[in-house]
């Protein structure tokens, strides 16, 4: 961060002190159609969270996309329309028997710190860590055999079964961040230094974190994309504070927010403030989902009427309307109502039925006792967004209200991810998992057994049915677009019988930006993808 630059403890004890703080305010211009881009300058913009590791390849989640997607690059990535925009990789091709896929290889790309890029880097990346080390890919790429390199442009996946071109297709811009192999090969993937200070081939360098402070990205002048990125730097200010956040967007200390890091009561005031805008697009494709997980290893939850009576205690229209104001769906099952390929309406949200889920309770053999109450849990609210923290809240009082005693425990987001994807020391926790376009990439793996201890974000519940498991199979190894899709709707009604965890509800996020950053959500992952073509106009 150059000298000239504000750091967020002096944001925090100056710019935002002071309540109409404008002091480094700048006009703001309009973006009109064909308007040249403006090249320089520095975005600020607002982090609620510092994630443990900043390697996408290895865990693949939001929280690490928004700063590494721009230094870390995958072999594509989502278009407006649906598609695919060959980023690493220009081309690909599936053998009609579904074993084999080839890519083709950009040219010309160098790694930041010189070196050339080639499909050495994809086979390490694709074999030594998607498939047996990242969250989401050791599921999507199973049944990956080999990588073949016949030349540096080229490299050729081979999988063992037939293996859907739409499901890696789906994948690409989520599940296949590139590393480097002259960086990892050799060394202990997990604990090298580099997953904290990541090397890539993106539109931006990695340059520093403090933490507590900021993550600040320098613009890749070798970058492979003509021109681009059009920004000097991205300096990410750690604001957990929500209503820091809407102060630093108002006095221009930060120019854009997103992941609804602004707080939606603040929402209507921020339309009507000169110079900003209120976006909701540019999240369809990472579509999140409120949920209550359930540790299915401790006794009484592992009873399915125990699990049942907790769906009925849930309003989830009262959820929609006061938690979400309104900005959410409510939720019948593990895929989205907006994902029309896979969703089935066959299954219905478990209704609020308080009395219901009492009678539940006490046929399980769950009596109140003296003290009004039936047992006590441990309830974790992921720490990362409002809502689930607000939900964690609500959730508390609605289990009082049919006798389970809810005690809240709070962590930050290291140590609540820990306990609750990696350790599984929790009895019930507030989640948010992400739909990625796809049943494979982020879903079913919530929901197949067998997963060893200690991956983060996979099947974190104990939840084990041979017969779920044995769908989720049939689906990964389905060619026929068709048929796989009534795979998927099956595996929707068998979860709704079991409930391994509760849907709640459906949302995407808000992103408020003031009105001289562009080329904002042009893309339905963009928050989570490079901003090569982010601007400025100053």
């Amino acid at each position: 961060m150059s000298r000239n630059e504000p750091s967020r403890r002096s944001i925090l004890t100056g710019t935002l002190a002071a309540a109409g703080a404008t002091a480094i305010w700048r006009p703001a211009s309009a973006q009109q159609p064909g308007e040249t881009p403006q090249r320089g300058g520095t975005l600020f913009v607002a982090a609620d969270s510092e994630p443990p590791m900043l390697n996408p390849a290895i865990v693949a989640s939001n929280g690490v996309f928004y700063v590494a997607s721009k230094v870390i690059e995958p072999l594509a990535e989502m278009m407006a329309d649906g598609g695919l925009q060959p980023r690493l990789a220009t081309q690909w091709e599936a053998a009609p028997d579904g074993r084999s896929i080839r890519f083709s290889l950009r040219p010309d790309v160098r790694w930041h710190d010189g070196k050339e890029f080639t499909s050495a880097d994809v086979a390490f990346s694709a074999m030594q860590v998607w498939k047996p080390l990242q969250n989401l890919g050791r599921s999507v790429f199973k049944k990956l055999e080999t990588v073949e390199t016949p030349d540096p442009l080229t490299a050729i996946f081979r999988f063992s079964a037939p293996t859907p071109m739409q499901l890696i297709g789906n994948a690409l811009p989520a599940l296949t961040s590139v590393l480097p192999r002259h960086l990892y090969e050799g060394k202990d993937i997990k604990t090298n230094p580099v997953n904290a200070k990541p090397v890539g081939t993106g539109p931006f360098r990695f340059v520093e974190h403090k933490p507590g402070e900021y993550y600040r990205l320098a613009r890749n002048p070798d970058y492979w994309e003509e021109g681009k990125p059009y920004l000097d730097e991205i300096v990410y200010l750690v604001l957990p504070d929500r209503s820091a956040t809407s102060m630093a967007l108002q006095g221009n200390v930060i120019q854009l927010a997103a992941f609804s890091a602004v707080p939606l009561t603040d929402l209507e005031m921020m339309k009507s403030t000169p110079h900003m805008r209120v976006i909701t697009d540019g999240y369809d494709g990472i579509t999140y989902q409120l949920t209550v997980e359930i540790n299915h290893r401790r006794k009484e939850l592992a009873d399915s009427r125990v699990r049942r009576a907790i769906a009925h205690a849930i309003d989830r229209n009262f959820v929609v309307k006061t938690i979400f104001l309104g900005y959410a769906k409510t939720s019948t099952g593990p895929i989205p109502k907006f994902d029309t390929r896979f969703y089935t309406d066959a299954t219905a949200a478990t209704p609020f039925a308080p009395a219901k889920a009492e009678n539940l309770l006490d046929v399980a053999g769950y009596p109140r006792g003296d003290n009004g109450m039936r047992f006590s849990l441990r309830l974790l609210p992921a720490p990362w967004f409002e809502q689930t923290r607000q939900f964690g809240d609500y959730l508390r009082q609605a289990l009082r209200a049919i006798g389970i005693d809810a005690v809240i425990v709070t962590n930050d987001s290291a140590a609540h991810t820990r306990r609750v994807y990696t350790d599984h020391d929790f009895d019930l926790a507030i989640g948010s998992p992400v739909y990625r376009n796809d049943p494979a990439i982020s879903t079913t793996v919530l929901l197949e057994g067998g997963i060893p201890k200690g991956e983060p974000f996979t099947n974190q519940y104990g939840y084990d049915n041979p017969v779920m498991d044995d769908l989720i199979m049939s689906a990964r190894t389905e060619l026929d677009a068709a048929k796989r899709a009534e795979i998927y709707k099956r595996i929707q009604v068998l979860a709704a019988e079991d409930l391994p965890f509760v849907n709640v509800a459906e949302f995407t996020f808000i992103t408020v930006a003031r009105d001289n950053v562009h080329n904002v959500a042009d893309n339905p992952r963009w928050a989570t993808s490079h901003w090569a073509n982010t601007w400025q106009a100053r």
